[in-house]
């Protein structure tokens, strides 16, 4: 077996975030984040963490290459407060990864005033030529 990689990058502005969770308050929060990110996010106050994860979610979509496929943003879950971030997958997202081989997933997140970010790497099992 052979491995190669893939990887998503996202940028999230925050004040779009802040405009969505005026916008549609609990019902946004409850249908883009699980229970335990916005508890580390202070129940949802803190708006560069929800941003950063929400580009982490985002960034694990678009190095799923899925498409138009639709994908339920809470089975992309961004664990870790004041730690290393990690990335559990869950339901058909987590299928669909494993699926493709993916092992050792990995995400950075960053933000400034104005701005979240996220890199997301995983490596790919593939199989052997022949």
């Amino acid at each position: 077996m052979t491995s190669a990689h893939v990887i998503g990058c996202d940028l999230v502005d925050i004040d779009d975030m802040a405009e969505s969770v005026s916008d549609f308050g609990d019902r946004f929060l409850r249908r883009i984040f699980t229970p335990g990110e916005l508890r580390s996010s202070d129940d949802g106050r803190d708006l560069q963490r929800l941003a950063a994860r929400f580009a982490a979610k985002e960034a694990v979509i678009k190095a799923l290459a899925l498409g138009d496929d639709a994908t339920t943003p809470t089975e992309i879950e961004v664990l870790g407060s004041g730690s290393v971030p990690r990335i559990v997958l869950h339901g058909t997202t987590a299928d669909r990864a494993r699926l493709r081989g993916w092992r050792d997933l990995q995400v950075t997140l960053s933000h400034t005033g104005c701005h979240a970010m996220a890199v997301f790497l995983a490596e790919v099992t593939l199989p052997a030529p022949g």
